[in-house]
């Protein structure tokens, strides 16, 4: 079988990624051949090298964008790298309705070491690392080449807040919270309280939506969670040099930057 065969085989069953292990067991051709073929097709722009030893396949319906949805090979990425992920921060919120901050660059979320970021002519992936890992606000969706796994709701907003700092601060994703509120249920919410360990995430977390005007009962829930455990003191915008003073809400966080949601 030559490499293009192979290509039309994975395309015919909607796959649209591949590793060079597979072309060897699937071709059984010499690693100089393999290397000749995705030489010429990389140049033809039919496949693109994403990573060392993984491509994707560029059809025709992307081929003027030359890159795929990340929800096409996300998941076979990972099988490849041996790692576990999810979609989050802005891509996640996309998937959830939530798309006020348009951005060509994806984020992905892993378990350390951290991946370094991929930044090519066409692609942009951002890569994060929780220590923090739960499956239980972790979804799954189908996309045309299979499921991929996604952050819910509750814990796309937790890791906006948390990594807020990284992602050009709090008002650049306000809009995108305030739209993820409206997707957030009973359910998401009380999985991601039963083991997420963050609390100055989650009193930032309340604060904005009471903020917002969202739903008091959420709103209690998360409270009544955070008065269980005790909880101090945060700046709504985390400052190295900077630490907090007195605050006049119950959540205890001091309003360090003023709020400026453009929704």
């Amino acid at each position: 079988m030559t490499i293009s065969d192979y290509i039309k085989q994975l395309l015919s069953v909607e796959e649209y990624s591949f590793s060079v292990d597979e072309l060897r067991r699937e071709t059984g051709k010499t690693d100089t051949s393999i290397k000749r073929e995705l030489v010429r097709l990389s140049e033809k722009g039919e496949i693109l090298n994403l990573r060392k030893g993984f491509y994707l396949i560029i059809t025709p319906r992307y081929s003027s964008a030359q890159k795929l949805p990340i929800q096409l090979y996300c998941e076979k990425l990972f099988k490849f790298l041996n790692r576990t992920y999810y979609v989050g921060l802005f891509s996640a919120a996309r998937f959830h309705g939530a798309s006020h901050q348009q951005t060509h660059r994806e984020y992905l979320i892993t378990k350390k070491p951290k991946f370094n970021d991929i930044s090519k002519r066409t692609i942009d992936i951002r890569f994060f690392t929780t220590s923090n890992w739960s499956e239980s606000n972790i979804q799954l969706k189908k996309s045309d080449a299979g499921i991929f796994r996604i952050s819910s709701p509750a814990l796309t907003i937790v890791d906006l807040i948390q990594h807020q700092s990284k992602l050009g601060g709090i008002n650049r994703m306000l809009a995108t919270i305030e739209e993820l509120t409206e997707e957030l249920t009973k359910k998401d919410l009380a999985n991601l309280l039963s083991w997420y360990p963050n609390k100055s995430t989650l009193q930032r977390f309340g604060f904005l939506l009471e903020e917002f005007g969202f739903d008091e009962e959420f709103q209690e829930i998360i409270f009544s969670e955070l008065k269980a455990k005790n909880f101090f003191p945060v700046l709504l915008s985390p400052k190295s040099k900077e630490k907090p003073g007195a605050v006049d809400n119950k959540w205890k966080v001091d309003i360090n930057v003023e709020l400026e949601s453009d929704l």
